[in-house]
């Protein structure tokens, strides 16, 4: 009966109760949609490092994380190896000898981690090799023999591998991609000239174009702009094991381009085999070992087994690795939960304010209830009632809204490429695939309900304060 009563008096105002319902319903969605983003962005990343940064464990000699000096590497690999792929939920492990060097071209040098590989067993634990950026060359393959080098993009631009030139095909695929007329007009008398960099692209660029033009139109230019040459060389130097300089020119094998560039600018692969012969390794011999497991829950689980066969060896999860992503990997869900209470309580004045209106307006007809009979607790119930019914519809309109935008959207991603550069140093993304699990629905139908609760309490309250007799003589 209460409930009924409850349910048809929210619509005696239809007005009145739409706006409340809509509040709800956009605070809900922005927030949920928001919280959506957010979750896709994180995930994007975890899965990304995983996937081609740190690896689900890495096993190495205790003193060489600290050091990075090349006499601190796990002899009998191949044999820790074998032992470990006996243990349960190790599906593949890839072994790397590395250095720390230089690497120089003509113009530019930067400070590098060189990694001696596998490329076979690499492909087994990392996924780099399918993140090869387009007409770069490719990953390291049978047909590519000794004196190749595979590098990021990053460090491409870097060391000025990577230019800049305006071509009457660049002219034409800038107009396909939709670029006003008069943009194209500005570049054209550039047409035909080189630039060693992309700082020096970008100044001739402001130039001609206004701020607007730049920030709507820069990265498309700038992307179909970039030019690589596959005859492109650098030369790596570095020490030995007898500390004496050494190195080797290496042909580019190809490029990676991965939503980190720190990670860009640091890490040079080239073969194991040729690492061992420039450093003069002895046999048998990787610095780090990459494990990747069945299920990177039980990550812990099986680096403690590790452990208990390599004592001596150090053994880290990628939770210990990355910190970072570990810690926004287990806040997620306690982080969502307080951006949506902040939401809810913004949300909840409205529907007080709008609950103080009912209860004013209907001052002698709660009077007239009170008055044949209807006790306290019945009216205290009506009221905090109409409240939950007010939040909880324009909550569940808000959810629906959220989820058919957020799958919707997770098709083809939001594309954020003008702050390319700005996500890339964070090690995000700049292309989003919305995500977010049924769970988080749930905790939020609980907000909801609990925010119609505490929004009744105060006009409730006040309702039971009405004198009936005074109620009744109230026009």
């Amino acid at each position: 009966m209460i409930t009924k009563t409850a349910w048809k008096n929210i619509w005696r105002n239809k007005v009145r109760s739409m706006v409340v319902i809509a509040s709800v319903t956009i605070g809900i969605f922005a927030g949920v949609f928001a919280v959506g983003v957010m979750d896709g962005a994180i995930k994007q990343r975890i899965d990304s490092a995983l996937k081609n940064e740190v690896s689900h464990i890495q096993v190495t000699h205790p003193d060489f994380r600290s050091n990075n000096d090349l006499k601190f590497y796990i002899e009998n690999s191949d044999q820790v190896t074998a032992a470990l792929m006996e243990v349960e939920g190790v599906e593949a492990i890839a072994d790397r000898k590395i250095v720390i060097g230089m690497a120089n071209t003509a113009s530019k040098s930067s400070g590098v981690r060189i990694n001696g590989v596998n490329p076979i067993d690499e492909e087994k634990v990392f996924s780099l090799y399918n993140e090869v950026y387009p007409e770069s060359g490719g990953y390291f393959s049978d047909n590519v023999g000794s004196g190749y080098a595979f590098i990021g993009v990053n460090l491409a631009k870097s060391l000025n591998i990577i230019r800049y030139i305006i071509t009457g095909e660049v002219l034409n695929s800038l107009a396909e991609n939709g670029i006003p007329d008069e943009v194209i007009q500005k570049l054209s008398p550039f047409e035909g000239k080189r630039y060693k960099n992309e700082k020096s692209f970008k100044k001739e660029m402001r130039s001609v174009l206004d701020p607007k033009e730049e920030a709507k139109y820069g990265y498309v230019i700038k992307d179909e702009a970039q030019n690589f040459s596959k005859r492109a060389r650098l030369t790596l130097t570095f020490l030995d094991s007898n500390n004496n300089q050494t190195g080797g020119r290496f042909r580019i094998a190809g490029l990676y381009d991965i939503p980190n560039s720190m990670y860009e600018n640091m890490e040079v692969f080239i073969t194991g085999d040729e690492l061992e012969k420039l450093v003069g390794f002895p046999p048998d011999v990787s610095h780090l070992l990459a494990i990747r497991i069945s299920d990177v829950d039980d990550a812990g689980l099986v680096a403690k087994k590790i452990k208990e066969i390599y004592p001596g060896l150090e053994v880290m999860t990628w939770k210990e690795l990355q910190p970072d992503l570990a810690m926004m990997s287990e806040m997620t869900a306690s982080m969502y939960g307080v951006f949506m209470v902040l939401i809810l309580a913004a949300l909840a004045f409205g529907i007080v304010n709008t609950m103080l209106m009912v209860v004013l307006e209907r001052t002698k007809e709660l009077g007239m209830l009170t008055a044949i009979g209807m006790n306290k607790k019945k009216v205290f119930r009506m009221i905090m009632t109409e409240s939950v019914f007010l939040s909880l519809t324009g909550g569940v309109v808000g959810m629906i809204v959220s989820k058919v935008i957020i799958m919707l959207t997770a098709r083809n991603g939001i594309s954020l490429a003008g702050m390319e550069e700005g996500f890339e140093e964070m090690g995000f993304s700049a292309h989003i695939y919305p995500e977010i699990g049924p769970e988080f629905f749930g905790i939020v139908t609980v907000l909801i309900i609990i925010t119609g609760i505490l929004s009744s309490v105060y006009p409730a309250l006040k309702a039971l304060k009405l004198d009936p007799a005074e109620a009744l003589r109230t026009e």
